[in-house]
């Protein structure tokens, strides 16, 4: 899979630089194409002479140095990468990653590729876990950016914790994961719904959900990435993944509508938007204000039902795989199966949100997937990425097997 790629590796300035040329050295087995681009931290560690000798290329250091090909050379690099590679990945890169900003050669380079970028994390466990260094991984998530690791161990500076950067061969093997897996949804439509809808009181309040996105968003990316033509019908207040097609909404109603509108050509379509089962009869046209006594304050708010999506997608389906996802309190397994019958899904992902870790908002969930034949998996804590990538294998093998 990697032979004949244009593989960019970035090389950082910290102590697991060593481990880069046992990268760049596999890699160059593997018939890529490698490029080397250090920091000037970088080459206080491992000598540029020794990039040069295992990749067959000159090392790209400076920013003004007399360039090596004609174009200017960031873009050049950028233009041809079919890969991209930061390992290790230092706290201050990820940091100019995150933030745009770009001082070095590096860092410019970064800002110019359109191609997958994968960062490899290695700092000292105290820097890997601080907040700034956290937020900075999601932000690049966000992104579409695929980090691998780190791992967990003895560091350098004595300590053992979370910060070691991965090995190269599992660097090496997570590229050909990722090559393997694009094209495969290549020719398929895949349309996912993502967000807690909103149903206005007025023009400063709402009836809604604690639901984020993340596990739409994560389904939308990894669907894109395997070659799927995704539309993406979002009520989250999140950044889209790259590629995919995103139609922005904000009450039940409007996404009906935007569902209903790529429905037809979609092959599968996966729920996984939190949609309030309710709206007010009426929303205010001014703020609702207090009127005076505790008594006078009371609010009454009449109710109405807000159309079921997915039941309706249930009875429209004809060519469609249509997956739901459910989230309960109670009686997780009954409520999800009387689901699957009555909505006609062929596929239910159930969660149980009272549990540590499969609540709304956080990274991560665990679930049991039911389908249509009886068949049931229990699948445990994972990170949404991880269960989404699961999921859409899953789903393509149910599609391969009609």
């Amino acid at each position: 899979m990697l032979a004949g790629k244009h593989v960019v590796c970035g090389v950082c300035g910290g102590i697991a630089a060593y481990k880069a040329a046992a990268l760049v050295s596999a890699l160059a087995r593997k018939g890529c194409h490698v490029h080397v681009v250090m920091t000037r931290a970088a080459t206080e560690f491992v000598a540029p002479l020794t990039f040069r000798s295992l990749s067959g290329n000159p090392v790209c250091i400076e920013m003004f140095a007399e360039p090596k090909i004609w174009k200017v050379e960031h873009v050049g690099l950028a233009e041809q990468a079919d890969l991209t590679v930061v390992a290790p990945a230092t706290a201050n890169v990820l940091a100019k990653m995150a933030t745009g900003l770009a001082d070095d050669f590096l860092s410019t380079l970064l800002l110019a590729v359109r191609c997958p970028v994968f960062v490899a994390p290695a700092m000292n466990e105290a820097m890997f876990c601080h907040e700034a260094t956290q937020h900075n991984l999601e932000v690049l998530r966000g992104r579409g950016v695929r980090i691998i690791g780190p791992a967990a161990g003895m560091q350098a500076c004595g300590t053992s914790g979370v910060g070691r950067m991965s090995e190269p061969g599992e660097i090496v093997a997570a590229l050909e994961v990722f090559l393997t897996q694009q094209g495969r949804w290549r020719g398929r439509k895949v349309l996912v719904t993502a967000g807690g809808t909103r149903e206005p009181l007025d023009p400063v309040r709402y009836i809604g959900n604690a639901g984020s996105g993340k596990m739409g968003h994560a389904l939308a990316e990894v669907f894109q990435e395997s070659g799927a033509e995704v539309v993406l019908v979002t009520a989250a207040e999140r950044e889209a993944p790259g590629g995919v097609k995103c139609v922005r909404v904000t009450t039940a109603e409007q996404m009906r509508s935007a569902v209903l509108a790529d429905f037809a050509d979609a092959d599968v379509v996966v729920k996984t938007a939190a949609v309030a089962d309710y709206r007010p009869v009426q929303a205010a046209e001014q703020k609702i204000k207090k009127t005076g006594g505790q008594e006078d304050d009371r609010l009454r708010v009449e109710l109405v039902p807000n159309p079921d999506i997915l039941a309706e997608l249930g009875r429209m389906k004809e060519k469609q795989f249509l997956v739901g996802f459910a989230a309960e309190t109670h009686d997780v397994l009954a409520h999800a199966e009387e689901k699957l019958r009555r909505k006609n899904v062929d596929m239910l992902v159930v969660n149980d949100v009272t549990q540590e870790g499969a609540g709304f908002g956080v990274d991560t969930n665990i679930v049991t997937v039911l389908c249509r034949d009886g068949s049931r998996e229990d699948w445990p804590l994972m990170s949404k990425k991880e269960l989404a990538e699961r999921l859409a294998e899953v789903v393509l093998e149910r599609l391969q097997s009609d």
